[in-house]
């Protein structure tokens, strides 16, 4: 019976061990799989180059022995196949130390089965510097490019990845231009780090900026010697087919003599000269569309298509296409138009001429058409169709008051000023619409709608003739007391 306690406390310490086992267990799997997946990319990769601290692992059969041999690459680079002989693995692929070690073994054992595989990639660290937010060292690996180390996190406004400079541990420094690798995938531009490299991110010297009716819309680092035509033609990968480029504007921020700074207008021919640029210039090609003719709108339409509310001063720009009928002008876009929209006499404006221009058979007859073409700087003029909501009887002001949609009675109440309290005391109203139907509080007011707030208070009508009342009574009284002094 004593037993079972102590069995059962050390099945309890081994699943503990056990657990314990494993979770330490983790991070060497985790880093296995990642040599796994490094060593599978290396493999299936024809650029990947002989680094310092790779490990191999050469296998084949001596006559009849296995022989299983661990090769790992030094700085010499210089590497021993097994008793067989040695190579020169400096600036070599792969595959070519492949073919050679296999080769050198064959050799001397035919038929021996030989394979060398790369196990394990080796990691090594390179030093970024320059134009960068802060200057480090960073573990990488020999299929890892230029480009991917460069992160945007560490580069500042004025790194330039057009000058990007890499000096090997030999001295020798070479530069790149990463926007050629990005933009038309050069990857010579784009190299593979290799060990000891520094990479400086150097300065940006000259940075422009074209919007507008361009293919490649953007910012872009220009090299030396380019101008207008090459920002155009090969950064910005030419012009749009809307492209108007008799109006190229260019904004010049650096040493302009006012805050703003200078525009300037520039034609085609500026282009295929070669208009010089300087730093921090913006270029805007316009389309041709803004040369299209416009016409305005006033008075009670909507702002948009959300149906925004109606101002007096309302005006909008329309653009439309020579040749346009008003009638087709108005289908397409009846959503300016709302109830109060007196588009029975709106009107239009054309010069000093005023030509009265009935919408109505041109919004609910399409096969419509108006003898009147839209002309450049046209304005139509909608007029409000103004409606009245009449509020009489026990309120300050009584009188008619302009309709607004959706209001409710009290509204309308509280522009004649509210109730009279001591006439009106619960709030009674009789409201009437214009077609003689009584509403009810909860109904929608319509235009033309009569409100009466009734006079529905006894004391107000007590204290209206009670002066009287009393006058009459005191008369009375003063002749029965007459009367009676006179009998006696």
């Amino acid at each position: 019976m004593k037993r079972r306690p102590v069995i059962f406390c050390f099945l309890l310490l081994l699943n503990a061990l056990s657990a314990f086992a494993q979770e330490l267990s983790v991070p060497e799997v985790a880093e296995s799989n990642t040599l796994n997946q490094f060593a599978q990319l290396a493999l299936s990769s024809s650029d990947y180059r002989v680094t310092a601290g790779d490990i191999y692992t050469l296998e084949y059969a001596a006559s009849t022995v296995p022989v299983i041999y661990k090769i790992v690459v030094d700085t010499s680079y210089r590497i021993k196949v097994s008793n067989l002989g040695v190579i020169n693995a400096s600036g070599k692929s792969y595959q070519q130390l492949k073919a050679e070690v296999e080769a050198i073994v064959t050799n001397n054992y035919p038929l021996s089965g030989v394979q060398l595989v790369l196990t394990e990639p080796a990691s090594f660290r390179v030093r970024i510097t320059g134009e960068v937010r802060n200057s480090q060292e960073i573990a990488t690996w020999a299929l890892a490019r230029l480009s991917g180390l460069l992160d945007a996190d560490n580069r500042t406004s004025y790194s330039s990845l057009r000058d990007v400079s890499v000096t090997a541990l030999n001295g020798q420094t070479r530069t790149y231009d990463l926007f050629k690798a990005q933009r038309f995938g050069d990857m010579s531009q784009d190299p593979y780090v290799r060990p000891g490299d520094v990479i400086t991110v150097n300065r940006i010297t000259r940075v422009v900026s074209v919007a507008g009716e361009i293919e490649r819309p953007g910012e872009y680092q220009l090299l030396p010697g380019e101008s207008l035509r090459e920002l155009i033609g090969y950064y910005a990968s030419g012009l749009s087919p809307i492209a108007d480029p008799s109006r190229i504007e260019l904004v010049r921020q650096v040493e302009s003599a006012v805050d703003s700074g200078d525009k300037i207008y520039l034609t085609r021919e500026a282009i295929d000269a070669g208009y010089p640029l300087q730093h921090l210039d913006t270029i805007r090609v316009p389309s041709i569309t803004e040369l299209i003719p416009v016409m305005f709108v006033e008075g009670a339409v909507r702002v948009t298509e959300e149906g925004d509310e109606l101002t007096t001063a309302t005006r909008l720009t329309v653009r439309f296409n020579m040749g346009e009928n008003y009638a087709s002008l108005v289908q397409q876009n009846q959503v300016w138009f709302s109830a109060i929209s007196d588009t029975k006499n709106a009107y239009l404006i054309r010069g000093a001429e005023r030509i009265p221009l009935n919408l109505n058979p041109m919004l609910y007859d399409s096969s419509y058409r108006s003898q009147y073409f839209v002309e450049h700087n046209d304005t139509l003029i909608i007029p409000f169709r103004q409606y009245f909501v009449t509020v009489s009887g026990a309120v300050y002001s009584p009188g008619r008051f302009p309709y607004i949609p959706d209001r409710s009675w009290d509204y309308y109440i509280g522009l004649a000023g509210g109730f009279l309290p001591e006439r009106n005391s619960r709030e009674k109203v009789d409201i009437v619409d214009l077609a003689g139907k009584k509403l009810t509080k909860k109904d929608i007011i319509t235009p033309e709608t009569n409100i009466n707030a009734r006079a529905n208070s006894g004391l107000y009508y007590f204290n209206q003739y009670a002066p009287v009342i009393t006058t009459v009574l005191s008369v009375v009284s003063t002749f029965i007391t007459i009367t009676l002094l006179i009998t006696q």
